[in-house]
């Protein structure tokens, strides 16, 4: 079960699966992208697609009961679905909030809310389980003009964990990942095209907005890393039951940089210490 199947991380993990001869239910909000994929990894009676925005709880419940119906228990479940935006914090309007933490945060609750039951059901009958969720580097740091996208991450760190917590203090056997990418090609800068209607009458973007915007198509595109690299790390990640995956393991010094300057009671840590030309301008 793929949640934001249709493009980036979530077209990859589709792939790796059904080279592993996994069935497959693949969802995403991008109805068009979708049945390309469906179309691309062919065999239909093991491949379904289904559009679903995460962020509403009834398609969710929708959703695990068609797979339940379909193929039986979820073995493996990515809550992978994502949108991105940016700028100051106070020029976020509350639709910004609503679509970006609805879809990042509310779409793994929702995904963990309907499908955990049945999968600590298998897993008690002796069936292999495992939960991905993918949060960001930016669930980890909180650098300037990326407030409401890194808020949502940083929630989903906080959720997973929990949930690692959770299923042991529940004697369960379901294994947990933890995916936190930094800037790779995924589509995520042009989630704008999918932003349903309900979230979508907000002022034209401001100076820091298309900023946030331009730092965010910059580091994408200096990126060598790719979606397809990022899926094989996650794959052999849920192989040796690893919980914490970092694509881009030079993050993790910054990272340490920011509980370290929070323990010793310092301002908060520059993210962007040591790569003053990575720092975004606002004009």
């Amino acid at each position: 079960m793929i949640t934001g199947a249709a493009s980036g991380f979530g077209r990859e993990f589709a792939r790796s699966a059904r080279s592993l001869g996994m069935r497959l239910v693949l969802a995403d909000v991008d109805q068009a992208a979708l049945e390309e994929l469906v179309a691309e990894l062919g065999d239909k009676p093991n491949v379904i697609g289904v559009r679903v925005d995460v962020s509403q709880a009834a398609q969710v419940e929708r959703l695990a009961a068609r797979a339940q119906r379909e193929f039986g228990p979820v073995h493996l479940l990515f809550n992978n679905a994502g949108v991105g935006a940016g700028g100051y914090v106070w020029e976020n309007t509350e639709h910004d909030w609503q679509w970006v933490l609805g879809v990042n945060l509310m779409g793994v609750v929702h995904g963990l809310h309907y499908f955990v039951p049945g999968m600590l059901e298998s897993s008690r009958a002796g069936e292999p389980a495992h939960i991905v969720n993918t949060a960001s580097a930016a669930g980890w740091l909180s650098a300037p003009l990326m407030g409401v996208y890194s808020v949502s991450k940083h929630a989903v760190v906080a959720l997973t964990e929990s949930l690692f917590h959770d299923l042991r203090l529940a004697d369960s056997k379901i294994g947990v990942t933890l995916l936190s990418p930094a800037f790779v090609a995924t589509g995520i800068g042009r989630s704008e095209r999918n932003r349903p209607d309900r979230t979508a009458d907000g002022p034209a973007p401001t100076a820091s907005q298309r900023a946030a915007h331009t730092q965010t198509a910059k580091a994408i595109e200096s990126s060598r890393l790719s979606a397809a690299q990022v899926a094989q790390m996650t794959f052999d990640a849920i192989r040796a039951e690893r919980f914490y995956v970092f694509t881009h393991p030079r993050i993790l010094p910054t990272v340490s940089s920011r509980v370290r300057h929070a323990v010793e009671g310092l301002l908060p840590a520059d993210p962007y210490e040591g790569q003053p030309e990575n720092r975004p301008r606002v004009d």
